[in-house]
């Protein structure tokens, strides 16, 4: 064996704990540490050193190297986008699968332990969701790749309604998209799949400072657009205000109207362990596709999503992802395997940390972080508004803090430069957004480390950048 690999693999449990310690004095001091670094300057080395310096060595290079530019993103005031932390179990988790570096693939042969930990786990979330026990799901990277899945699925029951295999014949028939504020995801995946990111037909939104679609509308492309296949995509929580579609509604359509309908809830699923906004999702049991993030408000490191289909739907799902020409994968007809029903064959085993999550703390360990980071957002705009410069331009209906300063005149670069001193300090990360053509700012609460004293931080930094 080459020598510093035997050498590593000689002092491996001292290795490992060197390793662990770094990691527990990261988690230790992450209140403290800063959430965003200016003017990082990064030397990358030229070269490919010709002998390795073994793992002791790499760590301490790496740390003199990059610790004081890695920031927390996973701590209790990195607001920006939606970035969930990482819970000490589902950290546990991920440490373990790349310990056991499974390969899940089906309940047959290789990989049928991880398989079935995956299988587990997404009845586990499906539970949790309160949805029913048809939906059928597995894991991927993130919201991108769920929404590609389900949408890819889409599109082949769209090629069926006239008669076309577009898995095998390609787009060969005019798809109709109806949707009204989607994720910038899902546009993305349109794309990747060949329906085109612009090739949407955008239903209004309702009345009242609302990013949710005005169904009366929707119903009316849907008239419109009879002579169509037809996939509805519908928010489970919009990015700014946390905006749901009426669900209901939308199930009422389909008993009049041929469609698929794709739910993205990447975060907003969620609201279903809030005792007071689980009416958001009424109805989302008769979608035809849910997207949900994992590494948002379930507190589990990157990357990790599902993707949840009605079983209805198997032999469209199987027709897009099946690989009908490699035998050694085993016969996609009769052998479930993941392979056959996602994206990916090579896979981790992502479900490994959202099960030791789930298995960790529960459904109502999960009810707390959701109800606590909901009323955490609330206190805060009522702060923002009570002592800062700032107002809201929508009402926190969930989550998600959408706010602007009062001054039109040249609003954008004053928020451009609000957000520069916030990086300088490094207390506070919140991200740039446009609401409504109104330039603004935005703090999506989902981490479970976040508490109070974070909120009269964030207000106090806040005020000193403005």
């Amino acid at each position: 064996m080459y020598n510093t690999l035997q050498n590593d693999l000689d002092n491996l449990d001292y290795l490992l704990s060197l390793t662990k310690d770094k990691a527990a004095a990261y988690l230790n001091e992450i209140n403290d540490r800063p959430v965003s670094v200016n003017n990082v300057q990064v030397t990358i080395p030229i070269n490919l050193p010709e002998n390795g310096i073994g793992l002791e060595g790499t760590l301490k290079a790496f740390y003199e190297q990059h610790q004081d530019k890695i920031v927390a993103s996973s701590g209790p005031r990195y607001w920006g986008f939606v970035t969930g932390g990482t819970t000490p179990a589902a950290i546990a988790g991920d440490w373990l699968s790349a310990v056991f570096d499974q390969n899940p693939q089906g309940i047959k042969g290789s990989g049928d332990v991880s398989a079935n930990i995956e299988l587990q786990t997404i009845n586990w979330l499906i539970q949790l969701f309160g949805l029913p026990s048809y939906f059928k799901g597995g894991f991927v990277t993130g919201a991108t790749m769920s929404n590609f899945t389900c949408l890819a699925i889409a599109r082949q029951w769209a090629g069926k309604q006239k008669g076309i295999d577009i898995a095998r014949e390609g787009i060969k028939t005019e798809i109709r998209i109806l949707t009204a504020t989607p994720h910038s995801s899902a546009i993305k995946s349109l794309a990747m799949l060949g329906l085109g990111s612009s090739n949407i037909i955008t239903v209004k939104t309702a009345e009242g400072n609302r990013e949710a679609m005005d169904t009366a509308d929707l119903e009316v492309k849907l008239q419109e657009n009879k002579d169509y296949p037809v996939i509805v995509i519908s928010s489970g929580g919009t990015v700014n205000t946390v905006d749901f579609d009426d669900m209901q509604a939308i199930a009422d359509l389909q008993k009049q109207y041929t469609f698929y309908w794709h739910i993205d809830a990447a975060f907003g699923a969620f609201a279903v362990c809030s005792e007071k906004h689980s009416h958001l999702l009424s109805g989302w049991e008769f979608a035809d596709s849910i997207t949900v993030d994992c590494h948002k408000w379930l507190n589990v490191p990157y990357d990790g999503a599902i993707y949840l289909v009605h079983e209805k739907h198997a032999a469209f799902q199987l027709q897009t992802f099946q690989n009908s020409n490699a035998p050694y994968l085993g016969d996609p007809a009769t052998d479930f395997s993941f392979l056959n029903f996602g994206p990916e064959n090579s896979r981790r085993l992502r479900a490994l940390p959202a099960w030791f999550a789930l298995q960790a703390y529960g459904r109502s360990g999960f009810g707390w972080i959701v109800e606590n980071n909901i009323a955490l957002a609330n206190q805060f705009a009522q702060l923002l508004e009570q002592n800062t410069i700032f107002k809201l331009v929508a009402p926190v209906r969930l989550n998600v803090v959408c706010f602007t300063i009062d001054s039109e005149e040249d609003r954008g670069r004053k928020l451009a430069l609000i957000l520069e001193k916030l990086k300088v300090s490094g207390k506070l990360f919140i991200s740039p957004t446009s609401y409504k053509g109104v330039p603004c700012l935005r703090a999506a609460f989902v981490n479970w480390r976040t508490t109070e004293e974070d909120i009269l931080i964030a207000i106090n930094e806040l005020t000193k950048a403005s």
